[in-house]
């Protein structure tokens, strides 16, 4: 088998200058702890309850043979075998794709931002676990200490904590409010912690992986032995996992699959580049409440039973009680999906466990490692570009260039602490990433494939693996994933301009409340939403455009010189 020689593509960053990892289980532990993010812990569950439970699984394991691993596999050997961060593997590749690699490393700022905020709430919430009763489990007193604050009554004990006392939730966007100070606190400290970290690189990253990276998964076992424990664990994975084949005809069902791959590996964002190249129940409180029974003194059982008998002997006062029918179905297609999910959802079920505040402290605990893990990645797909390029002069010390751009992201990040932060972040979460990963990761595959060359990229695996890559992964790459990416593409930009632009609002004085008021974003919010969500992608046509500009101008400039020089 014909080895490909070693490129001269990476001779500007000697190989033996170049930090490593210590060893492959740090690499490996880094790169599922970068892809396996908050993400999965919310989003991609809401997806499967919503879409039928297994049904959601059929397209997404077909989006992530024909997509994901693809992808997956082709950042992991470029990057490698470049050895360089996202601009530096992109420029070699082809200088017009450059814009590529400066797109990568504005993305992962900007999701840098809000995710190191997410962490904060979930630091915020930790740091409140430690006591006994948990403080969302139950209202506070109102001012004049004859009853419950009105805003907690009218929704939740949950609720009430997470929009008020967490995020102290204005009502409309166009309010900002003023800085939630323990919120601001608990942003500095996260991105201290973040700091620390990643420090020197991979050299300090790869020590704290070990522990972040295998901390969440311990928790969720604990918890998925606890979850199958309990009564109702039977029907509820019944209803996860059985497959509602009718759900399949809706097209949305697909283009969610395909875009979740993007989340759920955390592809296009330049990370694995990166790390690659230094490798080598309300119904039975409103009983107890109106007949004065004992608290407690009737359980889920026997729920039934009383009821029908206070039916039968006092059918006036029981019709006149807010009872509702409990099905499974239907509390789950009420969930919230995102951060709603981990601070409202979860944080009630914790509630219901004994010895709740030591659950807790595991669940945010592990909601902490877990999105530290993804950190990493992040902030490694912004420093190494930067280190590689020069950014500083080389006396200027990693420490530097590091603590620079933790500070910047953090004085950048302060607007999430506003009361009206929350409506930001879901900006933020909603626009910047989806649209921009979809534009990269074709761009990848397109720029490896048929400007690198195929070829040329199979040499280079063979030469790092002995082995050249299959059939399957030079169809997929030649083929199937970019018209994949080209349709889901066509597909999302459809969906999103017949989709209003609007957000749901926590107002009190709704008189829905505590339902979400549904509102338009205001004309200037929704250019934000667009500068959004181009403002990654534009660096690839604007670099293209400089690199064409610099050829003209050298070219006439060779042709003003030539005559001067035969003349002479």
């Amino acid at each position: 088998m014909a080895h490909a020689p070693e490129p001269d593509l990476a001779s500007g960053d000697p190989g033996d200058e170049r930090p490593r990892w210590d060893n492959k289980a740090q690499y490996l532990l880094s790169c599922i702890g970068f892809a396996v993010g908050l993400g999965n812990i919310w989003r991609f569950p809401y997806l499967c309850q919503t879409y039928g439970g297994g049904a959601f699984l059929i397209p997404y394991v077909i989006a992530l043979i024909f997509e994901g691993i693809p992808l997956f596999h082709v950042e992991l050997a470029i990057g490698q075998r470049l050895r360089k961060g996202s601009i530096g593997v992109w420029t070699a590749v082809s200088p017009y794709l450059s814009g590529l690699g400066l797109g990568c490393v504005m993305l992962s700022s900007l999701v840098s931002l809000y995710y190191n905020t997410i962490l904060a709430w979930v630091l915020w919430y930790f740091l409140n676990s430690f006591q006994h009763p948990l403080p969302w489990s139950s209202c506070p007193p109102d001012l004049n200490r004859t009853g419950f604050v009105e805003e907690c009554q009218g929704s939740s004990a949950v609720s009430y904590f997470w929009y008020r006392q967490t995020l102290n939730i204005t009502a409309d966007i166009n309010d900002s409010g003023s800085i939630q100070w323990r919120l601001l606190i608990c942003l500095a400290a996260c991105w201290a912690v973040v700091y620390m970290c990643v420090i020197r690189g991979v050299e300090t990253t790869g020590k704290a992986i070990y522990f972040t990276a295998s901390f969440p998964y311990l928790v969720l076992t604990i918890f998925l032995i606890r979850g199958l424990t309990l009564p109702g664990a039977t029907k509820g994975l019944s209803y996860l996992f059985t497959p509602n084949m009718q759900i399949l005809q809706n097209p949305r069902v697909w283009l969610d699959a395909a875009t979740q791959i993007f989340f759920s590996l955390s592809l296009a964002f330049g990370g694995h580049i990166a790390f690659a190249s230094y490798n080598s129940p309300r119904n039975i409180l409103s009983l107890i409440n109106e007949f004065d029974f004992p608290e407690q003194s009737i359980s889920r059982d026997d729920y039934p039973a009383v009821l029908v008998h206070l039916t039968a002997t006092q059918p006036r006062r029981v019709a006149r009680l807010p009872l509702k029918a409990c099905h499974l179905e239907d509390f789950l297609d009420k969930t919230a999906s995102g951060p709603g999910l981990a601070f409202i959802v979860f944080t009630e079920a914790v509630l219901h466990m004994p010895g709740a505040p030591g659950w807790a402290v595991l669940f945010f605990g592990m909601l902490f490692t877990l999105g530290l893990s993804s950190m990493f990645g992040n902030m490694e797909a912004i420093i190494t570009p930067l280190l590689d390029n020069g950014v500083l002069p080389r006396w200027v010390p990693k420490e530097a260039l590091t603590g620079l751009v933790c500070l910047a992201c953090f004085l950048c990040a302060t607007c999430f602490t506003l009361q009206s932060g929350n409506y930001w972040l879901e900006i933020f979460d909603n626009f910047a990433a989806p649209l921009n990963l979809l534009i990269f990761a074709f761009l990848e595959v397109v720029g490896v494939v048929y400007v690198y060359g195929m070829k040329r990229f199979c040499d280079d695996i063979a030469w790092m693996t002995g082995r050249r890559p299959g059939p399957y992964w030079r169809l997929t790459w030649r083929v199937v994933s970019p018209l994949l990416l080209l349709t889901i593409f066509v597909a999302y930009v459809t969906l999103l301009a017949r989709k209003p632009l609007s957000y749901r609002a926590w107002n009190p004085q709704y008189e829905l409340f505590p339902s979400r008021q549904e509102k338009l974003y205001p004309g200037w919010v929704r250019a934000a939403c667009v500068l959004l969500s181009l403002l990654p992608v534009l660096w690839v046509p604007m670099a293209a455009l400089a690199q064409l500009l610099t050829r003209w101008k050298r070219t006439w400039r060779d042709r003003d010189v030539r005559p001067d020089t035969n003349t002479r």
